[in-house]
């Protein structure tokens, strides 16, 4: 609770030392958001065709819940990949330049989307099911390529310049990677041969370092969206791979760790020391339930130049109340929760994360969950995700 009282401390400190009609003469309040819509579809093409016209309810939905929260940089998981932002261009188009049942349209000048992981066929039984192909068996669990892409939204230019992205580094150049295990073999980590692991990526989808240009200063938006670690068997695959997709932006930003790391283009390292950035994305990581592997989230909230916002909702702590179940004995604090799921298993969760780095002020930090007395609580069905935001003072150098 230590951490909690500090970062309360400087935002008081920063709110009575910086005006908001002045803070453009000592830097700029940014607000920094991440939000798993749920607007994947189970068909390529499908995402373009909803979104062709302004009328599709789930859109609108997400739409409204970007408005009303007004993010300036947005980050959308399980937005499915399209070549050419079309499906963004759309979205920005048809419904977040409509205002949504009463809210304020939201202009995003920029735009950036890239080819990711799901759905690209390596050519081996990577599941042992006995047969090659499908979802299971390719690069990222997709059932064709680009499902649950990423999105990402900004009212600030980005640097395309310098944009890196990391899709095809592959999980076994990690150093000391955690690979899955097979249990009925003595030897450790060989649950997928040689041959898998030469072409095998880390990235489930991708990782993206997106260089932003907020008035003179640059911030580095640092995205990603782990794979859930479920959906296996005793080997773990996905909780391993979840772990060290995790593992990946905690090397990054942490001088001395990252030099390993290799972008698309070859070149090599980690993010400087003196740079600042943002990490934001659906880590599927709670820090105490759920099926992650123990210590997988901590990476990076433990990483020394990662500040820790404690982002939290009263409608999370009301709606574990309300659904019992697995939610009864978890040992997380649900005012935490940013996900609602099966309440069988594994109930609510922290697993979305907004996450600036030390030379960035953070000074307020919520998840968007209305409680239901809210009449937003309507919203509440737009994503089994709720939107997570931090403001943050970016301060001129």
């Amino acid at each position: 609770m230590k951490r909690i009282a500090a970062g309360l401390s400087i935002a008081a400190l920063v709110a009575l030392s910086v005006p908001a009609t002045a803070s453009a003469s000592f830097g700029q309040n940014v607000r920094f958001a991440t939000f798993n819509a749920s607007l994947n579809r189970a068909a390529a093409g499908q995402l373009v065709t909803d979104l062709s016209t302004p009328g599709n309810a789930q859109a609108q939905e997400v739409a409204e819940v970007i408005q009303r929260n007004r993010a300036d940089v947005q980050l959308v998981n399980e937005f499915d990949y399209v070549p050419g932002n079309a499906a963004a261009d759309l979205f920005r188009k048809n419904y977040l330049a409509i205002g949504q049942h009463g809210a304020k349209p939201i202009d995003y000048p920029y735009a950036y989307t890239a080819p990711v992981n799901t759905g690209v066929p390596t050519g081996f039984d990577l599941d042992r099911s006995g047969t090659v192909g499908g979802g299971n068996d390719a690069q990222g669990f997709g059932a064709f390529e680009g499902q649950y892409g990423l999105l990402v939204l900004s009212k600030y230019p980005i640097d395309l310049a310098h944009v890196r992205t990391f899709q095809q580094f592959l999980w076994k150049d990690m150093p000391g990677a955690l690979l899955p295990d097979d249990p009925a073999t003595p030897a450790p980590h060989d649950w997928y041969t040689p041959a898998e692991l030469a072409i095998l990526r880390l990235s489930s989808k991708s990782h993206w370092d997106l260089p932003l240009k907020i008035g003179r200063s640059t911030v580095h938006f640092l995205v990603s969206h782990p794979t859930p670690p479920s959906f296996d068997g005793p080997e773990d695959r996905n909780g391993t791979r979840n772990h060290d997709e995790i593992r990946f932006w905690a090397d990054y930003v942490t001088p001395g760790k990252g030099g390993y790391i290799y972008d698309d283009h070859g070149h090599r390292g980690g993010l400087g020391a003196s740079e600042r950035f943002v990490i934001a994305g659906d880590n599927n990581s709670d820090p105490l339930d759920g099926d992650s592997v123990p210590g997988a989230i901590e990476q990076l909230l433990d990483a020394r130049r990662v500040v820790e916002t404690y982002p939290g909702s009263r409608g999370a702590v009301l709606a574990a109340q309300a659904q019992g179940g697995a939610n009864v004995g978890q040992k997380s604090d649900p005012y935490f929760d940013t996900g609602d799921f099966n309440d069988v298993a594994p109930g609510n969760l922290r697993t979305d994360y907004v996450l600036p780095s030390k030379g960035l002020l953070p000074w307020h930090a919520e998840v968007f969950w209305p409680v239901p007395s809210d009449p937003l609580a309507r919203l509440n069905d737009a994503s089994d995700h709720h939107l997570v935001r931090v403001d943050v003072f970016v301060g001129l150098r």
